[in-house]
C-alpha cells in the first residue's frame, strides 16, 4: 500500500508540477507578446540574440543536416534500389529535408546550443538577483529579456531551416552521385521536379513555429532558476529537454495541420 502511495503521490506532483509549468509559460508568452508593441525597443539586444541563436548555431546547424542528408540519401538510394526504384531517391530525399529533416534538426541544435545559453544566462542572472536590480532600476525583465530572445529564436530559426535545407540536399546529392553512382543530372532534374514551393514554405513555417517554441521554453525556465549554481544547472538541463520534446510532439500536430 504504501508503494502504491508513493507512486500516486510522485504521478500526481508531476502532473501538477507539468500545469504548473505551462500556465508560468503561457502567461509569459502573453506578457511578452503584449510588451513587443510597447517601446521602447531594444535593438541592440535583438540583433545580439540573433547573432547567438542564428550565426552562431550556423556551424552546427550546417554540419548536421550535411550529414542527415548523407545517411538520409544512402537509406533511400539502397532501399529503393532493392524494389528497382532507384529513381525515386532524390524525391523522398528532397521532401524529407525540406518538409521535416530541416525544421526538426535545425531546431533540436538550436535548443542544445542556443537554448542552453538562454537558460544559463538568465538563470544566472536569477540567483544572483540581478533580476531584481532590474526592477529597481524601473526596468522591466520581461521587455529587457525575454521579448528580444521570442523575437530572435521566432526570426533565426527559418534562416538556420533554409542553410539546413540547402546542405541537407546537397549531402543526399554528394552520396548518391559519388558513392551510388547516379547521374548528377538525373539527380538534380528530379529533386527539382519533386519539390514545390509549398514544401519549403511549410517547412519554413514550422521552423518559426519551433523557434517560438524553444525561446519561450527557455527563457521560462531561466526566470523560474533558483538553488544557485546547481539550479541554474538543473534549470538548463529541464530547458533543453522539454524544448527538444515539445518540438517532436508539436511537429506532428504541425505537419497533420499543414
Amino acid at each position: 500500500m504504501r508503494l502504491i502511495r508513493d507512486s500516486l503521490s510522485a504521478v500526481g506532483r508531476l502532473v501538477v508540477n507539468f500545469f504548473e509549468d505551462a500556465g508560468m509559460a503561457v502567461t509569459l508568452w502573453f506578457k511578452a507578446t503584449a510588451l513587443v508593441f510597447i517601446p521602447p525597443w531594444h535593438f541592440r539586444i535583438i540583433f545580439k540574440q540573433c547573432e547567438q541563436i542564428g550565426l552562431r548555431s550556423l556551424p552546427v546547424v550546417v554540419v548536421s543536416a550535411t550529414f542527415v542528408g548523407m545517411v538520409f540519401g544512402l537509406h533511400s538510394f539502397s532501399g529503393f534500389s532493392r524494389f528497382g526504384a532507384s529513381g525515386l531517391a532524390p524525391t523522398v530525399v528532397a521532401l524529407a529535408i525540406t518538409k521535416e529533416m530541416g525544421p526538426v534538426i535545425t531546431a533540436l541544435m538550436v535548443a542544445g546550443r542556443a537554448g542552453a545559453a538562454m537558460t544559463a544566462e538568465i538563470g544566472s542572472m536569477k540567483v544572483t538577483e540581478q533580476i531584481e536590480a532590474l526592477r529597481t532600476l524601473a526596468t522591466n525583465p520581461i521587455k529587457y529579456l525575454a521579448v528580444p530572445r521570442l523575437i530572435a529564436g521566432t526570426l533565426m530559426l527559418p534562416v538556420l531551416t533554409i542553410f539546413a535545407d540547402a546542405f541537407g540536399l546537397f549531402g543526399g546529392y554528394l552520396v548518391s552521385t559519388s558513392m551510388m553512382g547516379m547521374s548528377s543530372q538525373i539527380y538534380i532534374s528530379a529533386t527539382w521536379d519533386a519539390l514545390y514551393a509549398s514544401d519549403i514554405f511549410g517547412g519554413l513555417l514550422k521552423a518559426t513555429f519551433f523557434g517560438f517554441f524553444i525561446a519561450l521554453i527557455c527563457t521560462h525556465y531561466g526566470f523560474k532558476t533558483k538553488g544557485g549554481a546547481e539550479g541554474v544547472g538543473l534549470s538548463t538541463t529541464k530547458s533543453v529537454v522539454v524544448s527538444s520534446m515539445t518540438v517532436l510532439i508539436s511537429d506532428f500536430f504541425l505537419t497533420r495541420l499543414l
